[in-house]
């Protein structure tokens, strides 16, 4: 049971989270791309309709400077850019577009991605020695499964490292060739120790995804896009799973998919509150577990 009321509206957000006790919020799973990339992501969204068979208006389409702003006024107090590229010879030149971004914005958290090509395991070591403190894998757009032999120095690398992975393995909200629970098993059989957050509390298979953070002491969840009105008509979350998730407080993110989200940011503040899970459930996903999980410090 929680006594604070959920935020009416972004405005409403910051009253939210200081009831909760928290300093702020801090968010897994936000976007910003090189503006050539951000414009091919918002048309596709444009066309959403061909794609996922319903409307995906962008609810905040800004120039960047003014999504920082939206984010500030929010209370979000750390964040990562999550580059991910369709094609090779796109990952290199995106984690000196996303260091740079981060180098003078301590809010955002450095970050990185890669794709399975020779040159992989050489850029994701320099993103390293940059101080990427996370990397982002698109397994459904970037079509390629996560064993990929190209990648098996790359995972070696992380899990060495200890670098969070926030990987889209659902197959949700489009079915790819290589999604679904089956190729992050094989993955985690072979580097068990990897920090994978898996994104979108991997819908729609949440049972199986749920089943993996519940057996793999490394492994998360992020909340994003998750029991919201949008998804819930897409991509139910079955009710008689709200235990499993309550149990794993410590292991769940929040995570919005700003800016690129179909509402408002406090929507997703709404759709994790009236799943009834507790405040202290709330505080872990809002803040602690993403703060631990990041190394930042108090504040």
């Amino acid at each position: 049971m929680t006594l604070v009321l959920p935020p009416a509206d972004d405005a409403d957000v910051p009253r939210y989270w200081r009831e909760l006790g928290l300093p702020g919020l801090v968010d897994a799973h936000v976007h910003f791309l090189p503006d050539p990339v951000q414009a091919k992501v918002w048309q596709y969204f444009a066309e959403a309709v061909t794609h996922y068979g319903a409307p995906w208006p962008v609810e905040y389409p800004v120039p960047v400077e003014d999504r920082l702003a939206v984010l500030d006024r929010l209370g979000v107090r750390a964040f990562p850019t999550l580059p991910y590229p369709h094609k090779p010879g796109m990952a290199a030149w995106l984690n000196e577009w996303s260091a740079e971004f981060a180098r003078a914005r301590p809010q955002v958290l450095s970050s990185a991605t890669f794709y399975p090509e020779p040159e992989a395991a050489g850029y994701v070591g320099q993103a390293l020695d940059r101080g990427a403190r996370v990397f982002k894998v698109h397994v459904q757009v970037g079509r390629f499964d996560p064993r990929d032999p190209l990648l098996d120095d790359v995972w070696a690398q992380l899990e060495d490292s200890g670098t969070p992975v926030v990987i889209h393995c659902g197959s949700g909200p489009l079915v790819g060739e290589h999604t679904g629970p089956a190729p992050v098993t094989g993955l985690l059989q072979r580097y068990p120790r990897l920090q994978l957050v898996i994104a979108h509390l991997g819908m729609p298979e949440y049972a199986e995804f749920l089943d993996l953070a519940e057996h793999h002491e490394l492994v998360h969840l992020d909340t994003t896009m998750f029991a919201t009105d949008f998804i819930e008509r897409l991509m139910p979350f079955d009710p008689a799973l709200r235990p499993r998730l309550r149990a794993l407080r410590d292991k769940v993110l929040l995570g919005s998919d700003f800016p690129s989200i179909p509402y408002a940011y406090a929507h997703q503040l709404q759709a994790l509150h009236r799943l009834e899970l507790g405040e202290e459930w709330l505080r872990a996903v809002l803040w602690r577990n993403g703060a631990r999980l990041f190394g930042l410090e108090a504040r």
